[in-house]
């Protein structure tokens, strides 16, 4: 990877003098006796430095000094927090953060940043302090985490200097979590962006064309990869992987031609990557491969013993030699190939599989069962049930057989155990012998069992006795055991050997007695049962990297060891180390050496099967090149195997906890809770600890907090700032204060020191600290200091008087709410039996029931989630024959239909394609077919039914009585595979010239669940949002599935059965939308774009009630604000919908909310919101003081952000031009990140010369052109305009007040 050689005085001018958050304050300059001190120089330099620099300032040569300079402010810092007993200004930790981050500290910087947010109240304001919590949790692998405060980051700030940065980041992690859309917008993001990056422009360009490669759009990979070649100066690795890609896609998937034509190319392909990077053991496998396919036997032993010399010894490597062996008969060596494979990677199901078949084809059918077994308990076995067969079969040959038969035959080969304990070939043993040469440059042996530490325990070591740093490395390594990379794996091999033998002596030396461990430095025992949040991210893999796995054992038939439930009591028996809260040992911080050479962070990314799988790699050696794509677990039949890592994103960016375990020289980045093992009194005061009043059985958990975790009272209320003023909420600070009480702490108090509470110990003599000097950043008024009700001429001089920031606020300076997040589950949790609430149903007899005003007000009411409409379509003799599939043919018959091709499963279930697990994922891929065509499909799937239904009168009734108890056995294997249907959604019926007569129709129903009404906000849009303000017809059969969702911008829907069958719904309150988002993240799905179907059981033990109903031909479903739902068809019938926005405060309040999340999480919101607002005040006299207040205050903002943004440009000498809008204009989004832009569009010079008008956001327009020289500026609205509409907005009285 390229390391920008950014001198720091550049830098520091980089990052402009507004974007420093942090509060400065001057230092005595002199410190006590024996403590350092910084002069004012140094105070200068340190000022300029903070998270924003990591990756960018090189620590050789000239930067040593800056290494030197970040030390000694550390010391300086972490001796004053010791005299002042942590009675210090948050801004204090923060800066202690970004030096520990820039120093690659990341468990100092991780508990300096925790104690910042536990102090700050506004924290989210700090995007430096948010960016580098990110880059922390990025380094420890806690994506869930890094997710969260890289999204705040954009969030806060837009322009954010190091947004190419996050961008890169955020891709990377959806790519391994598997959110392949949000993956790719991220990267195309970054790829736009022309500031500097630790990764090249090609490096971004290949991952996008190895993120179509995952996704299995071969074509489109192809495509990307050979564009990426016509790149000038394209870099070697980057080629030499490209190449590799190509040829490997050519071997696999039909591309170009026969098969014969595809071998040929892909070994062209895969020999010009070994031209290009000749020490590539991956490129030599797959040649390997396709020597082998095309029968090229002595080709493929060659490139396979390349391979070997040439990478870290693989699994896969032996596991195809032993396929070469086995066709060219020699079943010895092909038995001691797979060992070798198996012994590299337990969980090889190949490997397993190809073993067995060997075995079998020696007639030693014991054998082949272990193997069989061994092949089904691995994860990535993709035939089980074949598996299971065929060991049932060989079972059932055993017991046919006449006793003592076996033992009286000769055996061809030896037995798996035996076969176990062969030696390993040579070819493998010297490659390992190199490799720990290799790892012994620069760090300490693995094997040595030597532990430097400052504070050594006077207690034998005994030879057989392994060391805390090997016990912690064997537990991560199992933990792990599916991410590592090969050289990982045999390391974990010889530590379980090792391990094995440690456990004998032990129970012979009565070890195991020992209930005790002796801590260094009176450290606590930190066992308490409770897991930090972010170590249980670590521990048990929640975001999605590792699966929480239980490791492989070390043996050929996966004997359990004596104590299988961990290490943790032979960590008593080498107490040199410190136990953290897992029960693992660590050894001081200073206890390894730091190596001073360059990180590469590689991701490695497997997608053999479909399944993701990644490791970071940390190299020891800077001039080594590592390939971009790395060795992946694949065998013949694969049918998805293209493979690629992160590659070096920075030489400061480190690997993540995959690979942490590996380097030794890392035991103190893996425990981050660890904080300052070398000072405990530092470390006390820094997770907020006070050394006089705290006992040593008692465990702080200031480091539970994370910035993703601040919602303190009602979030549906204050969580958008569009609504907060619109309820009375306590102040950031006494809220946050709320926050630390609860979060730190399983007492009710706050955190003492010295007896005192945090806020007493501010009135405290403070010591004179070395706050680092910042200029000061422009004023920001407080969000109530301008009120909403003044006029627009004061609002506007209120804005010249805040100061001209440049171009780059896009934030609106009177928001004062942090980024918006779900809500927690309400709180007390409902009973279990109430969990299945009644559904809200009205029955109408007659039109007069229909326009009864009160039956608007129950649908429109918060505490009723869904209202059934039972008789809707006889009360007000709607014709829905005209929505029939006779007349929309007769009508239409070439309209457009999205065709959905579904499984046809159980309304309330939901399982994997196997039929084999309960999952959320909701697969259903797209096409597109005609109303007639669909027509056609719908009615044979009717036919179809018939035939099977008279079938199924002929057979047993015993028959049906037995799928239906499998069906309702959900602990079973489903029985044969699911049928496949096709659902006909989303068919556009918003032509009034085409579907006349259908739209007409719906005239008749009441004004509030009209498609167009002057009470619906939809309807003054202004221009078509398709589906919302115009109808949508879906077409079904039973199993067509409507996957779980929130209507667009949390809207209320109108949905009509048209018949002839029924649908079942389901529907769960807005209030427990955060409880289903967080199953989707568990799931590795996304909850507003991914494709997803409950499981009720999940909901259920969260205490989630679910409404449940049928709705029948005639009824219509009224889906209230927010609600979330999912429907199931059980008969063949039609429906049509549309969304409808009651003029209510409730409705506008939770649009806005979702306005805002849709930004945090970089998706389009389909209702332009600040487009409507102004509509809305152009055209509705607004009476209810809450609607009206936030309307207002929107205006007041956007107002406010205009003002600002035209006079920065002006005085920059930007020209904005006066373009206007046309009568039905759509509103604008951005066409990179698809914000919206209002008034003031952003389009480039050659866009505008076409006419095309591609419009851009400031931000996204800074980003590819830094002084906007190639853009134009366009202005919509006359400010004059935007003041009168704003004015003219007030109050009305309501209705009871004009009666009155």
């Amino acid at each position: 990877m390229k390391s920008f050689g950014v001198s720091l005085a550049t830098a520091a001018v980089d990052l402009s003098d507004e974007e420093k958050k942090m509060a400065a304050r001057k230092a005595s300059g002199e410190g006590d006796e024996g403590s350092p001190s910084l002069t004012a120089e140094e105070r200068e330099v340190l000022g300029g430095l903070d998270s924003r620099l990591f990756g960018f300032v090189s620590f050789h040569e000239d930067g040593a000094r800056t290494k030197t300079l970040l030390g000694k402010a550390v010391r300086c810092y972490e001796s004053l927090i010791l005299k002042a007993e942590g009675k210090v200004e948050s801004d204090f930790f923060c800066q202690l953060g970004h030096f520990n981050l820039l120093l690659e500290d990341y468990s100092k910087a991780l508990s300096a940043y925790q104690r910042y947010y536990s102090l700050q109240a506004d924290y989210w304001k700090n995007a430096a302090f948010l960016y580098g919590l990110g880059l922390v949790y990025f380094y420890y692998n806690a994506f869930h985490w890094a997710i969260k405060a890289f999204q705040d980051v954009l969030y806060v700030d837009p322009s954010f200097c190091r947004a190419k940065e996050i961008h890169l980041r955020l891709g990377l992690m959806f790519k391994v979590n598997t959110d392949y859309d949000s993956s790719l917008k991220h990267f195309q993001l970054a790829l736009i962006d022309c500031n500097p990056c630790t990764l090249s422009s090609a490096e971004i360009q290949f991952h996008i064309a190895h993120l179509y490669e995952t996704q299995r759009k071969y074509h489109s990979a192809k495509q990307a990869y050979e564009q990426l070649l016509q790149t000038e100066n394209l870099p070697a690795q980057v080629k030499a992987t490209v190449l590799q890609q190509l040829g490997w896609m050519h071997h696999n998937m039909d591309l170009v031609g026969d098969k014969a034509t595809q071998e040929s190319y892909a070994i062209q392909y895969l020999q010009k990557s070994l031209e290009t990077d000749p020490n590539s053991g991956q490129s030599w496998y797959f040649l390997g491969r396709c020597y082998s396919s095309i029968g090229k036997v002595q080709d493929a032993f060659i490139s396979y013993r390349q391979s070997i010399d040439k990478s870290e010894a693989s699994a896969d490597t032996w596991c195809s030699i032993g396929v070469l062996y086995q066709q060219q008969n020699q079943p010895m060596d092909a038995l001691q190939a797979y060992i070798c494979a198996v012994q590299l990677d337990h969980g090889h199901a190949a490997a397993w599989m190809d073993l067995g078949t060997l075995y079998e084809s020696c007639n030693q059918p014991q054998d082949a069962i272990k193997c069989y077994l061994n092949a089904t308990r691995s994860k990535s076995c993709s035939n089980t049930s074949i598996l299971a067969a065929r060991i049932k079969f060989l079972q059932a040959q055993l017991c046919n057989l006449p006793q003592g038969s076996l033992q009286n035959k000769t055996k061809l080969l030896p037995s798996i155990e035996e076969a176990w304990s062969l030696p390993i070939p040579a070819e493998l043993t010297s490659r390992q012998g190199a490799m720990n040469t290799a790892q012994q440059n620069g760090s300490d042996n693995w094997n040595s069992s030597q532990t430097v530490s400052h504070h050594p325990v006077q207690q034998e070591v005994h030879s057989w006795c392994l060391t805390p740093q090997k016990l912690q490395h064997l537990e991560q390594l199992r933990a792990n055991r599916d991410n590592l990379n090969p050289s990982q794996k045999l390391v974990l091999e010889q530590l379980e050997s090792q391990f094995v033998l440690m456990q004998q002596q032990m129970r012979q030396k009565g070890f195991a007695q020992q209930n005790t461990l002796t801590l260094p430095h009176n450290h606590t025992n930190l066992t308490s049962s409770t897991e930090e949040p972010w170590r249980k991210q670590l521990s048990n893999s929640a975001q999605g990297l590792h699966k929480g796995q239980s490791s492989h054992l070390a043996g050929p038939n996966d004997e359990q060891p004596l104590f299988s439930t961990g290490t943790s009591q032979y960590h008593q028996a080498a107490s040199t180390g410190i136990q953290n809260q897992n029960g693992r040992c660590t050894l001081p911080s200073n206890s390894l050496p730091q190596r001073d050479a360059v990180n590469h962070l590689s991701s490695h990314i497997a997608t053999s099967g479909g399944q993701q799988g990644v490791t970071f790699t940390k190299e020891s050696e800077p001039s080594r090149n590592r390939p971009l794509v790395p060795e992946t677990s694949r065998h013949a039949g694969d049918t998805s195997n293209s493979c690629a890592d992160v590659k070096r994103l920075s030489n400061h960016v480190h690997q993540v906890m995959a690979d942490a375990v590996s380097s030794p020289n890392h035991g103190d980045s893996i425990s981050p809770n660890l904080l300052f093992a070398d000072n405990p009194q530092l470390s006390a005061l820094l997770i907020g600890k006070a050394n006089d009043n705290v006992g040593t059985g008692t465990c702080d958990k200031v480091n539970n907090i994370h910035p993703a975790i601040h919602t303190k009272t009602d979030n549906s209320v204050a969580s958008s700032p569009s609504s907060a003023i619109s309820t009375a909420t306590p102040s950031p600070k006494s809220t946050e204060q709320i926050s630390v009480t609860s979060l730190n702490s399983p007492h009710s108090g706050l955190h003492t020191i010295n007896g005192e509470g945090l806020d007493n110990s501010q009135n405290s003599a403070k010591v004179d600290l070395p706050l680092l000097s910042h200029k000061s950043t422009p004023q920001i008024i407080p969000s109530m200091s301008v009120s909403i009700y003044p006029s627009s001429t004061e609002v506007l001089k209120t804005c010249r008087n805040l100061g001209k920031n440049g171009l780059s606020n896009s934030r609106i300076l009177l928001d004062k709410c942090p980024p918006p997040r779900p809500p927690t589950s309400p709180y007390p949790p409902l009973p279990k039996d109430k969990l299945n609430p009644p559904t809200p149903s009205i029955y109408l007899e007659n039109k007069r029931d229909a326009f009864f005003p009160p039956l608007h007000q129950f649908c429109t009411n918060p505490k009723n989630p869904v209202t059934v409409i039972r008789g809707l379509a006889g009360a007000l003799k709607l014709d829905l024959g005209l929505f029939s599939t006779k007349t929309l043919v007769e009508a239409n018959n070439e309209h457009m239909v999205e065709v959905r091709t579904q499984l046809l499963q159980p309304a309330d279930e939901n399982w994997d394609p196997t039929g084999t697990k309960k999952i959320w994922r909701c697969e259903s891929n797209s096409s597109h077919t005609t109303i007639a065509k669909y027509a056609q499909y719908q009615a044979s799937s009717f036919q179809e039914s018939l035939r099977e239904e008279n079938e199924k009168r002929t057979q047993h009734k015993d028959h049906s009585d037995n799928e239906s108890t499998s069906s309702d056995n959900s602990g079973r294997r489903r029985k044969g595979p699911f049928k496949t249907i096709k659902f006909g959604t989303n068919i556009d019926l918003s032509d009034n010239k085409k579907w006349k007569l259908q739209l007409h129709e719906l005239t008749k129903l009441p004004a509030f669940v009209r498609v167009i009404s002057a009470g619906n906000l939809l309807s003054h849009v202004g221009h078509t949002i398709l589906g919302m303000n115009t109808v949508q017809l879906h077409m079904k059969v039973p199993g067509s599935r409507t996957p779980g969702h929130q209507e667009n911008n949390n809207f209320c829907s109108v949905n009509i059965n048209i018949g002839p069958g029924d649908c079942e719904w389901f529907v769960v309150p807005e209030d427990y939308w955060g409880v289903l988002n967080d199953f989707c993240e568990k799931n590795n799905l996304n909850f507003l774009m991914s494709s997803w179907w409950p499981n009720l059981e999940d909901l259920y033990e969260a205490n989630v009630p679910v409404y449940r109903f049928i709705q029948r031909p005639g009824d219509l479903v009224w889906i209230n604000a927010g609600t979330v739902h999912w429907v199931q068809a059980i008969g063949w019938c039609n429906n049509i919908a549309w969304n409808v926005g009651p003029l209510t405060a409730c409705q506008y309040k939770l649009a806005v909310e979702r306005y805002e999340w849709n930004k945090l999480q970089s998706v389009k919101s389909v209702v332009p919101m600040i487009h409507l607002s102004w509509n809305i005040a152009r055209n509705i006299k607004v009476s209810d003081p809450k609607l009206f207040e936030m309307i207002k205050y929107c205006l007041l903002k956007i107002l406010k952000q205009c003002q600002t943004l035209k006079e920065a440009l002006l005085s920059a000498g930007k020209e904005v031009v006066w373009h206007g809008r046309t009568n039905e204009e759509p509103a604008h989004y951005c066409s990179i990140c698809e914000v919206e832009v209002f008034n003031l569009l952003f389009v480039s010079n050659e866009s505008n010369i076409q006419k095309t008008y591609i419009v851009h956001c400031q931000d996204c327009a800074r980003k590819t052109s830094g002084n906007l020289e190639n853009f134009v500026v366009l202005e919509q609205y006359k400010m004059e305009d935007l003041m009168q509409v704003y004015d003219q907005f007030t109050l009305a009285p309501s209705l009871s007040t004009t009666s009155s």
